[in-house]
């Protein structure tokens, strides 16, 4: 079975690191650390002998299974955990037939798979958590980089009134912090221990079957759950959904830093290196390649958060279909996120920023960005309405004449009657009307800072 296909896209929309926790060895390795588990917790209440426990734990490797062999075996049997039971009983017996006999007693295939991944994604988190802190770092520090770079503000993509590069960052900083925060929050209640049985009563363990469940979470480090979770998805779907957050707010930045890449706007880039964003055909291109994966994986994330929410409704106590749906569908989430993550690592902290190309065009209106501000300083001593009006005409006759505001404003009486050459000079600078544009960028790295503190 040919297990590179996928390695020629792999490297460009997914973190090795987290495509390697859920391989197909991360994935059996989560089932056989349950399983290693459960044996030391049964031991440790004395439901088996302490002896087989090293028989047990020896052969909870995955490297000694033959995946090809499991894969054969899965498309009959329905699931990962029956074959790979079956196979490490076999293995055991090799060693000890009495060890053999307490392999995966009370436990069903589905408490397997289930903590199995959730010790997967407990590996997962870690990555997330990591790339996530070290991001916010990045974005806090080109925040406060550029906290005064005037910088066109766009609404429906037509410009509008300056801001600043660092305001737009501070943005994409303030989404990142509260995705760490609704991480730390969601990890509680996601790094739960499935152990249930048959049908969730773990009645194979008699009354011993609670005390096993407490030992057995204490054993793989996991949260005991307040009852047995088989048909309950709530806990993966709420990570799925935080995913489809994170997916969505990278997907903004790369958003943003393509539209700014754009030749028209030549504002910002990613950083340079040889070969990257070249073209097959044309020598002069610098795609946003980087932007390319966050936006792909923005695009992508929806519907594989769609199947997870699909999935919730599962029929009673174990259900058909609906669960096989999750498989690889929460997997591959992960992997499309860790990706996005990586690529806005990549371009972040290296951002190229031509500030001057900025000046110039917010200077491509002719000063009608500025409008606004004459607009509102007029207002204060004509009336609203009055200045509303004055200042549009201004713009249109600006328009017509090809003119600068600037010099419309100049030669219109009613204007210079309330405004002196120096004001209107003033109000026509972007740099003066910057709003609170510096206040929002302290307000986003002082929140980040807070978030490492706590």
């Amino acid at each position: 079975m040919d297990r590179t296909s996928h390695q020629l896209f792999d490297a460009y929309f997914m973190q090795p690191a987290m495509r390697e926790v859920f391989s197909d060895r991360g994935r059996l390795q989560g089932m056989l650390d349950f399983e290693a588990a459960l044996a030391r917790a049964q031991a440790r209440i004395g439901l088996i002998p302490h002896a087989v426990i090293a028989d047990i734990e020896g052969c909870c490797r995955a490297g000694l299974f033959d995946v090809d062999e499991l894969a054969l075996a899965i498309a009959v049997a329905g699931n990962s955990a029956i074959p790979l039971v079956k196979a490490l009983g076999r293995l055991i017996a090799k060693r000890s037939p009495e060890a053999e006999r307490y392999v995966h007693m009370g436990a069903t295939s589905q408490d397997a798979m289930d903590s199995g991944l959730v010790l997967q994604l407990r590996a997962a988190v870690a990555l997330l958590e990591s790339d996530l802190a070290q991001l916010a770092d990045a974005l806090a520090e080109q925040a406060q980089r550029h906290a005064g770079t005037p910088l066109a503000g766009r609404t429906w993509l037509q410009q509008a009134t300056p801001v600043t590069l660092g305001m737009k960052i501070a943005g994409w900083l303030g989404a990142v912090t509260r995705h760490r925060q609704r991480l730390r929050e969601l990890k509680p209640r996601l790094l739960c221990l499935q152990l249930g049985g048959a049908s969730g009563t773990l009645a194979a363990l008699g009354e011993q079957g609670f005390d096993v469940s407490e030992a057995l979470a204490g054993e793989l480090g996991l949260n005991q759950p307040d009852q047995p979770w088989h048909t309950q998805r709530d806990r993966l779907v709420e990570f799925a959904g935080f995913l489809g957050l994170v997916a969505g707010s990278l997907g903004k930045i790369g958003r943003d830093i393509s539209l700014m890449m754009q030749t028209e706007a030549a504002e910002v880039f990613e950083p340079a290196a040889a070969g990257k964003g070249g073209s097959s055909t044309m020598p002069h291109k610098r795609n946003p390649v980087g932007a390319a994966v966050m936006i792909g994986a923005a695009t992508r994330a929806p519907g594989l958060v769609a199947t997870m929410l699909s999935a919730m409704p599962q029929e009673h106590e174990r259900s058909l279909g609906l669960w096989h749906a999750e498989w690889e569908t929460l997997p591959e989430l992960c992997c499309v996120v860790s990706g996005s993550l990586q690529q806005a690592l990549a371009v972040i902290p290296g951002l190229e920023v031509d500030a001057q190309r900025m000046l110039q065009n917010l200077d491509l209106t002719h000063g009608l960005v500025l409008a606004e501000a004459v607009s509102i300083a007029l207002a204060q001593r004509m009336g609203r309405d009055a200045a509303h009006h004055l200042i549009e005409r201004c713009c249109r006759r600006a328009v017509e004449q090809g003119k600068h505001l600037r010099e419309v404003l100049g030669a219109e009486p009613e204007v210079t009657a309330q405004l002196s050459s120096q004001a209107l000079d003033n109000l026509l600078n972007p740099t003066h009307y910057l709003g609170q544009s510096k206040r929002w960028v302290k307000r986003a790295v002082a929140d980040h800072q807070a978030f490492n503190l706590r």
